[in-house]
């Protein structure tokens, strides 16, 4: 495994900055936010610096009941191809559950939901992850999640799952020290044991990212500042061995260039205490590195996942990722509360990212924005990504008869309109002047 050195992840709201900024080695984009065809240009220019770009995908869901999708896998392997990455990296993860191996309708969390950590899901964790392996034309490392709830009955630790998934597949492992500080808060897991189960030699890289707790649950929001605890836990990890590269997130609330420097410095300062540490103890140093697919698929399991795993699999996230986002009643065994507390967190979530995605709406509602959407999530559930939210919440909204504002409904049906059909609305001048005098006319 090459040596990344320190990074940043890298966001258009932050592009000029990261070039600017000292001693960045590496960086790390959202697959999903990149084009193969047209890479922004601050990629292009930190690129041809020699800076190497990973490209982090959100949306495979390995850690889902259904086999990863194949435009999916083929979309990241473009990406890496057109960044010229070493490897690629995704989520131990479900974001969406139903469809035809339940016989129910799909929905999409819009959030990187935990999967139980029992033998099931290992196993149809484990032949997914073939399945990208085979698919992609670098080596795939995948992440430990942040989680505000914990399934019932789970039969292994965090550290034995992921010792286990590196065994039977040879994937890396992108360990988040973050995610380890949200566990132990929300979870009551010890960042230690966890780290001392983990297969620390397969690492490929290291996130550190800020949070912030409300009401004794800790929110892994990347919008904050990284705090004391995850440092610790990124020093004792520096104990035990040296990671090939250690990467800051920040995905929103951007602070001043100077700060994320600050960061960075601190990360730094993290990692040269836990070398220090292992020097003073003698313990040897050990550079993260894991077998290969091949090796490994010469010690996998005689037997795949079976079609009744990944049905067991599908039938149970189904139900709590309906329980989480259409209201329906909560599986035996969970946190009612602390799933509630997720239901409310994804609502916002969807909120925030729509109000990106869709920036017009927010400008034309107002102060009505936020309150409508949330009504409108409580009894809708994603079902075809933000875009497509965006465009069902605002045909919803004018359905409902909202809204009430007529200056401000038309505004909205005009944005619904541009953008509903199979394709955009005419551009041709005649054609535009003949929508701005209707437009006219109905003021009147």
């Amino acid at each position: 495994m090459e040596r990344l050195g320190t990074g940043i992840g890298w966001r258009p709201e932050i592009a000029d900055a990261v070039e600017r900024m000292p001693g960045i080695d590496w960086v790390e984009a959202v697959a999903e936010n990149v084009c193969p065809g047209h890479l922004p240009d601050s990629l292009l220019r930190l690129r041809e610096r020699g800076v190497t770009v990973i490209p982090h995908g959100v949306s495979l869901g390995l850690g889902g009941a259904d086999r990863p999708d194949e435009g999916r896998l083929t979309a990241l392997a473009e990406r890496a191809e057109a960044l010229g990455a070493p490897l690629v990296t995704e989520h131990i993860a479900f974001v969406r559950a139903g469809g035809p191996l339940t016989a129910s309708p799909l929905l999409e969390a819009g959030h990187l939901l935990p999967v139980p950590r029992t033998r099931d899901a290992l196993d149809v964790l484990c032949e997914n992850i073939r399945i990208a392996q085979a698919a992609l034309p670098v080596p795939l490392a995948v992440e430990n999640i942040a989680a505000l709830l914990a399934w019932p009955g789970e039969e292994m630790t965090e550290g034995q799952f992921l010792y286990e998934l590196a065994d039977r597949t040879g994937v890396r492992l992108l360990i988040d020290v973050a995610n380890l500080h949200t566990n132990h808060v929300n979870r009551g897991e010890d960042p230690a044991k966890a780290l001392a189960e983990l297969p620390v030699e397969a690492i490929a890289y290291v996130h550190v990212a800020g949070g912030i707790e409300r009401d004794g649950v800790w929110h892994d929001t990347h919008a904050h500042p990284v705090p004391a605890p995850v440092l610790a836990i990124l020093t004792d990890l520096a104990s035990r061995v040296s990671p090939p590269g250690v990467l800051l997130e920040r995905d929103d609330n951007f602070p001043e260039p100077a700060v994320l420097e600050r960061e960075l410095e601190a990360i730094q300062g993290a990692l040269t205490k836990g070398w220090a540490r292992s020097a003073a103890r003698g313990a040897p140093s050990r550079e993260g590195q894991t077998i290969s697919a091949v090796e490994a698929s010469k010690t996998a399991p005689a037997h795949e996942a079976t079609a009744a795993a990944r049905q067991r699999l599908g039938l149970a996230q189904t139900a709590l990722l309906s329980a989480l986002v259409a209201g329906t009643p909560v599986p035996d065994g969970f946190d009612r509360v602390r799933l509630g507390v997720q239901a409310r967190a994804l609502g916002v979530k969807r909120a925030d990212v729509v109000a990106k995605v869709a920036p017009e709406l927010p400008e034309i509602l107002g102060e009505l924005y936020r309150p409508a959407f949330l009504a409108y999530a409580h009894s809708h559930p994603m079902t075809g990504g933000y875009r497509r939210d965006a465009l069902d919440f605002a045909g919803q909204l004018l359905l409902s008869g909202g809204p009430k504002d007529a200056e401000v409904r038309r505004e909205v049906r005009e944005w619904w309109l541009e953008r509903s059909g199979p394709a955009p609305r005419s551009t041709r001048p005649a054609v535009r002047l003949a929508r701005a005098t209707r437009r006219v006319l109905l003021r009147r």
